[in-house]
């Protein structure tokens, strides 16, 4: 596979800082730190938001609810980048998540809390978007790798860091000061933003936003969020379906379009970007349900506190990060063998937690917890490569941005789905002993089949589909 932007050869630390790179990274990472921090914490402390604010069977909404507007942000980034160009684009993203944040803090209901989730959603949705397109228009491909095992480390440092403020605020105070925190950080991330860019990185204009497209894709991963609200379980699983061919119909729409969401024949699995894409959103939507239903059944069932579930929980993301950084050097044949066994130690993951949430040996759940983050920190990166390497000029910045997009639309599926086989074991009706331990088995199988397609996707991307043009 032949990079359109010309193969470099791999270059130290110290060259992927300079030529006034530092700015851009040092923006990337603060952008990835927002974004991973405020998922760890929300996980943390969402036991202690349902008993204030009720609403056990909205569990999953509270992840879902912000995907779909981190999704709909996420897809839109790549047009908005070329309209508006990073440094605008990227400051007014952070005001919308400092909005988000204000309304989860002070919400009387869950119903404005879900609301405020969804705002919080978007910010961090063009956050992230923005940060994968600046990753693919300001560095060479020389440094990809090590760019993306840099936002992994940022995931490690936030896992420790965390999990430790969500259970300190919890102990010391409130819950809803967790959203000030971050309100203040998302705030000053915006008045930064525009001296972090730099210049150079201004608006183009371009061919417009994709609105037919955007509302399209709300209305699948709408369907997806809102399933497992549903009370019947065959209904939630016929509107996920529906939902997923949904968003089948935005590549059939999106090929027919002048403007474009997506690049060229993203839909199509003999390709690396379509392969890459198919396996990033799969694999991912299997991986969901640990961050969401694990601290509180570890709770339930292990009498631990919100901070030490959360560490518990965060085995995923260090382990991630630490398997990120040992191959991020990984060049040439070993980049597809990597991409291949992280996704085998999904599926391999899933089986343990199945197996050991519920009353194995805690170090068990630890060898699962870290087995699923070691699937991504062995794969993510060179999946991202492939794909980045893949695009055409035309299609870089709504391919890059894309990447987070699609991560995001399968996290919400996921969520979905993981919902729908905790309320079914009976999580709805409240957090029991009974209702986690039946939810800490099937929360883990029922998503086995989503990792297989993602495995199987993994292989056409590193074998047929590698030699395929995007």
């Amino acid at each position: 596979m032949a990079a359109r932007r010309g193969l470099e050869p791999e270059k130290s630390w110290g060259d992927l800082l300079a030529e006034g790179r530092l700015p851009r990274f040092a923006l990337i990472c603060l952008g990835v730190w927002l974004n991973a921090a405020d998922g760890l914490v929300t996980a943390t402390i969402m036991p202690s938001v349902g008993a204030e604010l009720g609403g056990y069977a909205y569990f999953a909404w509270a992840t879902a609810g912000f995907l779909v507007g981190a999704i709909l942000a996420g897809a839109s980034s790549g047009r908005l980048s070329e309209l508006f160009g990073l440094r605008l684009a990227t400051a007014l993203a952070g005001v919308v998540m400092t909005a988000g944040c204000v309304m989860s803090a002070l919400a009387p209901s869950v119903e404005v809390f879900l609301w405020g989730r969804l705002v919080q959603g978007l910010g961090s949705g063009w956050i992230s978007g923005f940060a994968m397109v600046a990753i693919a228009l300001l560095f060479p491909e020389r440094h990809l790798a090590r760019v993306f095992a840099s936002v992994s480390g940022v995931w490690g440092i936030a896992t420790v860091l965390g999990p430790a403020l969500g259970g300190l605020l919890l102990e010391t105070g409130d819950w809803r000061n967790v959203f000030w925190v971050f309100a203040v950080q998302a705030a000053a991330f915006s008045l930064v933003a525009p001296f972090l860019i730099g210049g150079g990185a201004k608006g183009q204009g371009g061919p417009g936003i994709p609105w037919l497209q955007l509302g399209v894709l709300g209305l699948g991963v709408s369907a997806i969020a809102v399933a497992d609200l549903l009370p019947n379980t065959a209904l939630s699983l016929a509107v996920i379906g529906l939902g997923l061919a949904v968003l089948g119909l935005v590549f059939w729409i999106d090929h027919r379009s002048r403007v474009r969401l997506l690049p060229h024949r993203a839909g199509d699995w003999r390709t690396v970007v379509g392969s890459g894409y198919a396996a990033m959103f799969w694999l991912t939507a299997a991986s969901m349900g640990f961050a969401i239903y694990g601290p509180p059944i570890l709770q339930a069932l292990r009498g631990m506190s919100p901070l030490w579930a959360g560490y518990v929980i965060g085995a995923e993301s260090l382990a991630w990060t630490a398997t990120a950084l040992a191959v991020a050097h990984v060049s040439g044949a070993w980049d597809a063998r990597w991409i291949r066994i992280g996704a085998l130690c999904l599926v391999a993951s899933l089986v343990i937690l199945a197996w050991a949430m519920a009353d194995q040996p805690l170090a068990w759940v630890l060898v699962g917890g870290s087995l699923m983050g070691a699937a991504f920190g062995l794969s993510w990166s060179f999946m991202g490569r492939r794909v980045m390497a893949a695009l055409s000029e035309e299609d870089r910045a709504i391919g890059s941005s894309a990447i987070t997009a699609v991560r995001q639309t399968g996290a919400a599926a996921g969520a979905a789905i993981s919902g729908a086989a905790a309320n079914l074991a009976g999580f709805h009706h409240g957090l029991s002993v009974p209702s986690a331990t039946a939810a800490s088995v099937w929360v883990f199988l029922a998503v086995v089949p989503l990792a297989l397609i993602g495995a199987w996707a993994a292989f056409r991307l590193t074998g047929e589909a590698s030699a395929a043009s995007p």
